[in-house]
């Protein structure tokens, strides 16, 4: 695996894994590498420094403060703005889980009351939802999972 810094033609940067430089490569001359902010499959490789070690006795990299880099730290616009939809979606909405469409299936047919769900569902059980007419759209997000 080969992780790649990209940018496209409007300046968007982005990171992403590849199998190797090859697949990178045939990806893009298909057009199949877009970046996920404005779609754009003009992508070029960024410059990057590589994170190596001297050896396996050697010391983990430091870890970088949390404006620089963090997962959990929003890096950009866009991650700005999913993070305040993600934030929305859980302070307005229920977690149902895996159990999303059995639930979004109930409220439609009258069995429990309406309220604003978020859960998980596989894709055919989204897609029988919408065939018979329920209303239901993937999150930007995956849910985190609520255990107790």
């Amino acid at each position: 695996m080969i992780r790649y810094a990209l940018k496209c033609t409007d300046d968007h940067g982005f990171e992403s894994w590849f199998k190797s430089a090859d697949a990178f490569d045939t990806l893009q001359k298909a057009h199949l590498v877009a970046c996920p902010v404005c779609g754009s499959d003009k992508i070029t490789k960024a410059i990057m420094a590589p994170q190596v070690r001297a050896s396996r006795n050697a010391a983990a990299p430091p870890e970088q403060p949390a404006a620089q880099g963090a997962l959990t730290t929003p890096g950009n616009d866009a991650e700005k703005a999913l993070a305040k939809i993600r934030r929305k979606v859980e302070e307005n909405s229920d977690y149902v889980g895996l159990g999303f469409a059995a639930e979004a299936r109930k409220m439609h047919d009258g069995d429990i009351p309406h309220r604003s769900i978020y859960g998980e569902a596989k894709i055919d059980e989204a897609k029988k939802l919408l065939a018979d007419g329920i209303p239901v759209a993937p999150l930007p997000f995956i849910p985190q999972r609520k255990t107790n």
